[in-house]
This record gives C-alpha cells, sequence and structure tokens, in this order.
C-alpha cells in the first residue's frame, strides 16, 4: 500500500473514534430521557410556521391562513399562537455557515410544535459547501425519533401508517463520512438499542390504539447484518410484548414491490422501518396515493414535533416560474396532523373533512401544475369549505 495514505487512514480513524463516542452519549441519554409532553393539560398552545425555500413560502402561506381561520377563536382568547419564523433559508443558512442557524433553533426551540415548508440542501459532488440537511439538523437536535407518514386510498383498500426511524441510519452521520482522495469515501450508518426500542414501541403502540391488527417490520438484515440485523431482533423483541397484533418480517426491495402488488397490498397497515428505507418507501406510497404533494408527515419526539410536506422545495418550479401553481396539499394535510398531535381533534376532523371534499373527483377546481387551479385559488376554495363547516 501506498504509504502517502498513511495520513488519511489515521486522520479517518481519529474521526471515526470521535463519532463512536458521540453516538455512544447519545445512546446513554436517549436512555435516560423523560416521557412525552401532554398537550391536552397546555394552557397555550405555541405553532411555529417556517417558510423554507423554493415552493415552501407560497404553500407555507396557504396553510397560514388556515390555521388563523381554524384557530381564530383560540388565537383570540390566548390559547394558541401562531409564530413565524425566519431565517431557515439556504441563503441564510449558507451565510452563517449553519445547516440551521443558532437563533433559528433558539426561535424553533421555543415554540410546542412546528409546521415546515421544505428546505434545500446543497448537493455532494458539487462545488456547494458540504452542509448538512436542516431537517437532518432539525431531527438531531430536537431528538425528533418517529417520522409518522399516513397514506390512505379507500377505493384501493389501502389504510397504511409509515413509523420511519428519524435520527439514525445513514443519515445522521450523512455529512461526516470520510474519503481518500481519487480512491474511496466511506459513509457510516448508526443503529442503537434504545432508538430502535422507542420507534418500535411508538409503531406498536399506534397499531395496539388505533385498531390495526398487522406491523411489517422492513429492513435488509440478510446483508446489512449488523445495523439492520440489531433493528430486526429488537423490533421482534418488542412484538413479542403486543401479541394480539401480528408481526411480519420484510426485506426492502420485496416490500417495495408488494406496495403495488394489488394481491397484497390492502393486509399491510403499519411499517416500522430504518430511516433511509423509510424516507425513500413513503415517497413510493405517496405516489400510489396520488403524488408527493398530496401526503403530509410528522416527526415527533417526546418534547417537540415537526410536521411538514413529504415533497422537496421544487426549485426547477421557481425557476420556471410557475412557482404559484404549487400544490399546498401536503402542507395542509400535515396541519391536519399537526391539530391532532395537539388534541386540537375538532379543528382537525373539520380540516380533514374539507380536504376530503376539495380533493374529491368531483371537485370544484382541481391542482395540475400549470393546467389547473393556482396555489391561491386553490386555498380560496378550501377557505370556502372549511368557512362552511365551522
Amino acid at each position: 500500500m501506498n504509504n502517502n495514505y498513511e495520513a488519511e487512514i489515521k486522520a479517518c480513524l481519529e474521526k471515526y473514534e470521535t463519532i463512536l463516542r458521540e453516538q455512544i452519549a447519545r445512546a446513554e441519554r436517549m436512555e435516560q430521557d423523560a416521557g412525552a409532553v401532554d398537550y391536552s393539560k397546555k394552557d397555550k398552545i405555541i405553532i411555529g410556521l417556517i417558510g423554507g425555500d423554493g415552493i415552501g413560502p407560497i404553500i407555507m402561506e396557504s396553510a397560514k391562513k388556515v390555521l388563523e381561520l381554524l384557530l381564530k377563536d383560540k388565537i383570540a382568547e390566548g390559547k394558541a399562537e401562531l409564530r413565524v419564523i425566519e431565517g431557515l433559508t439556504l441563503e441564510n443558512r449558507l451565510a452563517k455557515g449553519q445547516s440551521v442557524p443558532d437563533d433559528v433553533l433558539a426561535a424553533i426551540k421555543a415554540c410546542d410544535v412546528i409546521l415546515k415548508g421544505p428546505t434545500t440542501t446543497p448537493k455532494g459532488g458539487t462545488d456547494a459547501p458540504d452542509m448538512e440537511s436542516a431537517n437532518v439538523t432539525l431531527r438531531r437536535e430536537l431528538d425528533l425519533y418517529a417520522n409518522v407518514r399516513p397514506v390512505s386510498v379507500p377505493e384501493k383498500g389501502i389504510d397504511w401508517t409509515f413509523f420511519r426511524e428519524n435520527t439514525e441510519g445513514e443519515y445522521v452521520l450523512g455529512s461526516r463520512g470520510v474519503e481518500i482522495k481519487d480512491k474511496l469515501a466511506c459513509d457510516f450508518k448508526v443503529t442503537t438499542d434504545a432508538g430502535t426500542k422507542r420507534i418500535a414501541r411508538a409503531a406498536f403502540e399506534f397499531a395496539k390504539n388505533n385498531g390495526k391488527d398487522n406491523v411489517a417490520i422492513v429492513t435488509k438484515a440478510n446483508i446489512m447484518k449488523k445495523t439492520d440485523g440489531k433493528f430486526s431482533r429488537i423490533a421482534n423483541q418488542i412484538a413479542a410484548e403486543y401479541p394480539e397484533i401480528s408481526s411480519e418480517e420484510w426485506y426492502i426491495d420485496i416490500m417495495a414491490a408488494n406496495l403495488v402488488n394489488e394481491n397484497i397490498r390492502t393486509k399491510f397497515k403499519v411499517f416500522l422501518l430504518p430511516n433511509l428505507y423509510g424516507d425513500i418507501i413513503t415517497d413510493e406510497a405517496a405516489q400510489i396515493q396520488g403524488g408527493v404533494g398530496t401526503g403530509g408527515s410528522s416527526n415527533v419526539g417526546d418534547r417537540y414535533a415537526m410536521f411538514e410536506a413529504i415533497h422537496g422545495s421544487a426549485p426547477r418550479m421557481i425557476a420556471e416560474g410557475i412557482g404559484h401553481y404549487a400544490n399546498p396539499q401536503s402542507v395542509i394535510k400535515a396541519a391536519e396532523m399537526l391539530l391532532r398531535h395537539v388534541c386540537l381533534i375538532r379543528e382537525a376532523d373539520i380540516l380533514a373533512a374539507a380536504l376530503e371534499k376539495t380533493t374529491a373527483s368531483d371537485a370544484k377546481i382541481k391542482i395540475d401544475e400549470c393546467k389547473g387551479a393556482t396555489c391561491a385559488e386553490y386555498t380560496d376554495y378550501l377557505l370556502e369549505e372549511l368557512a362552511n363547516l365551522i
């Protein structure tokens, strides 16, 4: 071996040691965490609103109008507050050299829950700075370990809920890999006992509390024997505590095929997955539902929760001057999930009913990028239906 690599190898090993120590410390903190917040007992709920990048500010303006209407009385009574948080834009993040600037993170932590538009992450392998995804940073800093994504297509018998582990896997250290120039690059994947236990328990508790009789544990444990093997083993240990719920193990490649197999897909109810697999397969599921613009996403921890659209910032739409045709349904669906999370069930039910009516096949107007209604036109239609239901 060329001795010229010795210094680089030594630097990589030192970095790996640092990462291992950090992750062991994180695992130990998780083992000592307190329980979840009971929002029903809070006198006031503070909802942070973050526009983000690209089409984010456009669709978030729609969501803001929806929440202002639904929560009008509670805001007037001081029981709810909508707080706009600025600064989580790519330009500001690059200028400050932080994936989430300190002042923005402090503002976020002053809220109970967050509704967030999509943010742009600089692409690796280019001249752009090696900056971590804002979402990855927020999930770690707020310890939002459960990414929960519902997908429902009643006419096809589909009623799925995905529980994706949100703070581990490949993404947690995605910007901290090592590279031997002109030879190789290596990233890291992390799976902890504590992290797997809490996401598995969240999935099985959801199944128990919502009448779901099946949880699919999805890994690639036949290949990723240490990390996915640990996830599989611990998930099955948790499953044994819920004998009334059936659990099955599937490999991610087969499960991706199952979702488009009409002969089997309707039997699935709840999915439990590590981070990367969950990210990919939930976009596939959203496409079956009608496109990534139709699905909401929740990122839940014991203290904080963040809700967002599942699509990206769509810089192409902005560049082509068609951002005003952006579909706000995904982030508005996320707003419905937020309302349920903070125990505002009546408001969530009203929003769900209005969304169902305005997205039905016989809806008065439809969004179809440049062919249909604009974001503002759809929002006005939705607000009109909400006003009839309140």
